[in-house]
């Protein structure tokens, strides 16, 4: 079996868990005997490809104009607009600002021409950043034509999270093929009740349009019937997995004899990381040896660090900034406790790494991964004396936390991308069998 997956990130670059669990995915597709394409907007040339083909959207030579390419009637719908704020907060303010500041001063054309007058080549970013939506227009246009110099290598398309959802239906209405979209984060999660209509709107017609949505969790699934109008047996639940590290790694060196209590993600209204302060400042109403780090970036972090610095824990409190590959595997083996108090988390792969750690975690019960996970502590996320009890309990007594580690890991060891990867391999079975009844 073929598959054409578009994708916006993928391994070592990455700015999220869609990029890491897009890898997951892909290793254990390969090992289930399906033969992957996976299309990025720019690809940097060192990505991992022992289990999967990388297609740079940004070598693609498109026809001009897309005449006749399925992406005419995308375009026309989607004006293109300038994004001037972090819509997708996946980098921080300052690399926000940085990025765009440099985008506009270099002046450069988001296409250039070939030899070929009527063929044009788009010069993607592949960031989260100035010129988004048209972004996510152009890669339309480039999968419509990827489709088309694919034909007949493929046997049915899957396209991840909004930003490809275009790129997806474009490469359908070329091909004919059936189309899978895989709902990692709905504008709910992101934004709670204040959506961004342009990004609903997007969501709503990829999942309309294609023949089967995979959420990852039952969480999100019921978001995607009730909020967006998807027929429920047209929406399949796949739970996220988590990759094992292929051999022992060297325990780093810990320079402080403290307790150390980890939040790891965006700071964003979405994970939560206020909840995680003022849980950590009564903490250490009770329990002053201990030291909370915050790892991440986002457009919170200014707000955060005012708030830190009023409750008065700056000394107890460590801003790392966005950490990647193993400095994240690093910060896990340093930690004594993990904590994700997420307003929504569609799923969360995070809390599964630390397990693999051997690390106890604590997450909200409005997340994704709570439905997969015994041996995890789950508060509601607004109920700060609860984290904050669960925190104390899991520092203060070794035996509970000894327990938590040592029957999360066994736990979350069973939780393999292989199987998750046979149940996706099963949708596409059913969808392409049903297109050939059509």
């Amino acid at each position: 079996m073929r598959v054409l997956m578009f994708g916006w990130e993928f391994p070592p670059h990455i700015a999220g868990g869609l990029g890491t669990a897009c890898y997951g995915m892909t290793r254990g597709l390969a090992r289930n005997d399906v033969d992957v394409s996976f299309v990025v907007p720019h690809a940097y040339g060192d990505e991992d490809q022992r289990f999967t083909h990388v297609v740079n959207a940004s070598d693609v030579e498109a026809l001009y104009g897309s005449t006749g390419s399925g992406a005419d009637d995308i375009l026309e719908k989607m004006s293109f607009i300038h994004i001037d704020s972090n819509m997708v907060p996946y980098i921080s303010p300052e690399e926000y600002e940085e990025y765009h500041e440099r985008y506009v001063k270099s002046g450069r054309q988001v296409w250039s021409t070939t030899d070929d007058a009527w063929k044009q080549r788009y010069t993607f970013s592949g960031k989260y950043g100035a010129n988004l939506m048209e972004e996510v227009a152009r890669y339309a246009v480039v999968a419509a034509q990827v489709a088309k110099d694919l034909e007949g290598q493929f046997d049915v398309i899957h396209a991840h999270d909004w930003l490809t959802y275009y790129a997806g239906i474009a490469a359908k209405r070329v091909s004919g093929k059936p189309l899978v979209v895989h709902m990692h984060a709905t504008e709910y999660d992101r934004s709670g009740e204040n959506v961004n209509t342009q990004v609903y709107a997007i969501e709503r017609a990829g999942m309309h349009a294609a023949d089967r949505v995979i959420a990852v969790s039952n969480l999100t699934r019921n978001i995607v019937i009730n909020r967006y109008g998807v027929p429920a047996e047209k929406v399949v639940t796949v739970h996220n997995a988590v990759r094992f590290a292929g051999g022992p790694c060297k325990t780093p060196e810990r320079g402080v004899k403290d307790k150390i209590v980890t939040f790891l993600g965006r700071i964003t209204y979405q994970k939560g990381p206020d909840y995680f302060v003022e849980a950590a400042a009564k903490v250490l109403k009770r329990v002053p040896d201990v030291r909370f780090v915050m790892a991440g970036a986002g457009d919170m972090m200014n707000h955060v660090i005012r708030r830190v610095a009023r409750l008065g824990i700056a000394d107890r409190f460590h801003f790392t900034g966005f950490l990647r590959g193993e400095d994240v595997h690093k910060m896990f083996q340093l930690s004594d406790v993990y904590v994700m108090p997420s307003v929504s988390e569609p799923f969360g792969i995070s809390p599964l790494e630390a397990m693999r750690s051997n690390v106890p975690v604590i997450i909200s019960k409005q997340s994704g991964v709570a439905e997969v996970l015994d041996f995890a502590v789950k508060v509601d996320y607004w109920d700060v004396d609860a984290l904050a009890d669960a925190i104390y309990g899991l520092i203060k007594y070794p035996a509970l936390s000894g327990m938590f580690a040592s029957k999360g890991l066994e736990e979350v060891t069973n939780l393999k991308w292989n199987d998750a990867a046979a149940k996706i391999k099963a949708v596409y079975e059913a969808v392409i069998e049903e297109n050939k009844k059509q």
